[in-house]
């Protein structure tokens, strides 16, 4: 994880397997988490694309009632990945800039929760991606994968990609677990043996509500997923 000159914890990140995996519901709930313990706590979701019908910093806000719970940076309108949305938005990415910006926010926050933009191999712009941002920054990662079958590979994988950059990866959140399927109902067991890294299930959320997603992030999963302290 972050930290400040002085060894003070600033953050992680929550990072997916894949686009739609929930890592937004993810990160909402542990900064809601975070928050309701009385920490500082922010999401930072660096570059938006899908915008407006996308917008996970607003819905962080509206999950944990304050605009104070997140900020974004870039936000473009082409569903794709920021290099591609940027290019056909005519739009110019720097990765110094949007590297400097999530310092700061990670700065100015007790907790900085970076989100990731789909999977950690999503390309930020020519010559970087989701996992150089992570890397660069120095976070442990909370990685959310889906619950049913194919996550075993694709988690793995991520984890593997995340470890070969020197970036821990804390935790395994498998999202919209049901356990009505052998694979799901496997599936967390399978990863730890796998990856070494525990594996947490969290089941579909009445999203209605939004401040829903803490109340089920908390109240489904343990302390220990959290890379910081309460």
């Amino acid at each position: 994880m972050s930290e400040r000159s002085g060894g003070e914890r600033t953050g992680f990140a929550v990072v997916g397997t894949d686009t739609g995996v929930g890592k937004t519901v993810v990160t909402a709930g542990l900064v809601g988490w975070l928050r309701d313990e009385g920490v500082d706590a922010r999401a930072i979701k660096p570059v938006q694309t899908g915008f407006p019908t996308d917008d996970d910093a607003t819905f962080v806000r509206e999950v944990c009632g304050t605009d104070d719970a997140s900020t974004c940076g870039k936000r473009l309108q082409p569903a794709l990945a920021p290099r591609i949305a940027a290019a056909e938005a005519g739009v110019e990415l720097s990765y110094g800039a949007i590297r400097r910006e999530c310092e700061r926010a990670l700065a100015a926050s007790e907790v900085g929760v970076l989100e990731g933009i789909g999977g950690v191999r999503v390309p930020l712009t020519e010559a970087h991606d989701v996992l150089d941002l992570v890397a660069d920054l120095g976070l442990d990662a909370v990685v959310v994968a889906c619950a049913d079958l194919g996550t075993l590979n694709h988690t793995a994988l991520t984890v593997e990609a995340l470890a070969q950059r020197g970036v821990a990866t804390h935790a395994v959140v498998l999202n919209q677990y049901t356990g009505e399927s052998t694979a799901e109902r496997t599936n967390p067991a399978a990863i730890e043996r796998m990856t070494g890294v525990p594996a947490h299930t969290l089941s579909p959320l009445d999203l209605e509500t939004p401040t829903n997603a803490v109340r089920g992030v908390r109240g489904q999963l343990p302390a220990a997923v959290l890379p910081v302290e309460t």
